[in-house]
């Protein structure tokens, strides 16, 4: 699943390539992913909308169009926005086409389904609730490690699983997790409530700059994921521990292992993780 890193890739992608193009037509092959609204409302009211701006919360990317409305996409496993200027061919599993005046489209294409869209009002955007309940922002500068301290103060439980909690911190999935754990000497499985003062702020310096790296980079495919010009990211060979189970840890030489944990593959090093 695309990331925070991946995500933002796309955003100033977009900023690019698409804002303040108005929307000729919108074509839907298949209207699974569309939420809330009816595919007939959806054409209707995005046809002749300009895009003024593109925004990231999380994991979601938010269009803001010239009228009332918000184009949201959630990606999810395998969503993907792909930008074609004129004459370039249909990529595969397209879900929706959205062509601009100047011949340009925007495709939207998700090979398992699971992706969301939304078109809402902007007044109701949080009734999305994964919006709503959303923690804050990694790379906002109000972001800090007395922040992340009181984020985590009370709470209990499994540092990795929390940190994936999008109602605790925004964005982070299982790749960007284990990187910044890594970094930090810190052990996937360790509790929360346990953590030293240090280890937070290391965990912070860590997961902040394993953030931008990622974005540099233009995050990991690992998976699906691919950039609006349909091109992998460049980071996969920057990951540390991430994939690398029965590979050597750069940092002592000791073998990377792989377990669950809070039900999803995780990469450590026992050595240098405690």
């Amino acid at each position: 699943m695309p990331e925070l890193p991946e995500v933002e890739t796309i955003r100033q992608d977009m900023i690019k390539k698409v804002k303040g193009k108005k929307i000729e037509n919108v074509e839907i092959k298949n209207e699974k992913n569309i939420r809330i609204i009816s595919p007939e409302q959806f054409k209707e009211r995005l046809k002749g909308r300009v895009i003024e701006d593109i925004q990231r919360r999380g994991k979601f990317l938010i269009i803001n169009l010239d009228s009332d409305d918000l184009l949201i996409f959630h990606l999810k496993l395998t969503g993907r926005l792909l930008f074609s200027s004129v004459g370039k061919e249909e990529p595969k599993y397209v879900r929706i086409v959205f062509t601009f005046t100047d011949k340009s489209r925007l495709f939207f294409a998700d090979i398992r389904g699971f992706a969301d869209v939304f078109l809402i009002p902007r007044s109701d955007i949080e009734t999305i609730p994964a919006i709503k309940n959303m923690g804050p922002e990694p790379l906002s500068p109000d972001f800090n490690p007395d922040k992340l301290k009181q984020i985590l103060g009370g709470k209990r439980g499994k540092i990795k699983p929390l940190l994936m909690d999008q109602s605790v911190i925004a964005g982070i999935g299982n790749i960007y997790s284990q990187e910044a754990l890594y970094r930090a000497g810190i052990h996937p499985e360790r509790e929360v409530s346990k953590l030293t003062e240090k280890e937070i702020e290391a965990i912070y310096r860590s997961l902040v700059d394993v953030l931008k790296e990622a974005i540099k980079y233009r995050g990991s495919s690992v998976d699906a994921y691919l950039d609006l010009n349909g091109k992998e990211g460049n980071y996969v060979p920057h990951l540390k521990i991430y994939g690398k189970e029965g590979q050597i840890c750069p940092r002592c030489g000791s073998s990377i292992k792989k377990k669950r944990v809070g039900g999803r593959g995780t990469y450590f090093c026992s050595k240098c993780q405690k």
